[in-house]
């Protein structure tokens, strides 16, 4: 974004991140709250998608260091919520008929975090700087971890864990991108990236170093820390011989790919169906 006075917020940020002292003044300090504001509203982003989709997500740093300094800045707090006491530093969004989103009891969404009209959350937890996209579903007991980006018209099923990424500051955070179905107890961490329209089956574990094995040509191919477009990824082992014997490790296993279709919820059945993906 080329607005100049977010490029001043930018400068003032970076500048009190690499010496913390300059926070003593009301201007550095407004430039934090400022930026996490429009990190909220969903002006910001802490990363966003590069021209080429086929490329990785622009990651801005200077938002995460906002993240941290704001941290910093904020004292513990109790906040009441009907029958429900919090204690912490960052409070929690508010107005959500307003912005359009519903938000079923006891789900929790940090200040910080934007959730675009139209998406729904289940009792589940969207952390600060996150970004959740309209028409997406945010099932029981989610979880959407610090900065991390998820796009339109996506299934997050019961359990599902994306990790949070805040350091270092230019890591890159969790992407999950438009029309994808994460299935029940899956976890993705450690900036891995899904691409648009992929399905994750149940209990799908992928860090930075799971091996994603495609295993729909005559030889396997190994992927690592992105899944790409529309495939359909199960659960698998791997067999490794050690000292001690031969023993199982586990990876993802890539069993095929999502027919493109404009009725995404009919092509998400058929790659249920076709593949006995487990939800």
């Amino acid at each position: 974004m080329n607005d100049p006075e977010v490029e001043t917020l930018r400068a003032r940020v970076e500048a009190a991140f690499a010496d913390r002292a300059l926070l003593a003044d009301t201007t550095y300090q407004q430039a934090v709250t400022a930026t996490i504001d429009l990190l909220d509203r969903g002006v910001l982003r802490v990363a966003s998608p590069a021209a080429d989709p086929t490329a990785p997500w622009e990651v801005h740093a200077w938002t995460k260091q906002a993240i941290l300094l704001y941290f910093g800045l904020r004292g513990m707090q109790t906040f009441e919520v009907g029958p429900f006491e919090y204690h912490d530093k960052i409070p929690l969004k508010r107005g959500w008929a307003e912005l359009g989103v519903r938000v079923v009891p006891p789900a929790t969404a940090r200040y910080g975090a934007h959730i675009e009209r139209g998406a729904i959350l289940m009792p589940s937890y969207v952390n600060i700087g996150a970004y959740v996209g309209a028409g997406t579903m945010v099932d029981t007991w989610a979880t959407v971890g610090s900065c991390a980006q998820v796009g339109r018209n996506v299934h997050l099923s019961g359990g599902v864990g994306l990790g949070g990424v805040l350091e270092p500051p230019s890591a890159s955070p969790v992407v999950i991108e438009d029309g994808c179905f994460i299935g029940s107890r899956a976890i993705i961490v450690e900036g891995v990236r899904v691409e648009r329209e992929a399905v994750l089956g149940a209990n799908v574990v992928i860090t930075a170093s799971t091996p994603i094995i495609d295993v729909t040509g005559s030889e396997p191919v190994t992927l690592k820390g992105r899944v790409p477009a529309r495939a359909v990824v199960v659960p698998g082992t791997r067999a490794r011989s050690f000292p001690a014997g031969e023993f199982h490790l586990a990876c993802a296993l890539l069993i095929g790919y999502r027919k493109e279709s404009t009725e995404l919820r009919t092509s998400l059945n058929d790659a249920l169906r076709s593949f006995d993906v487990p939800v």
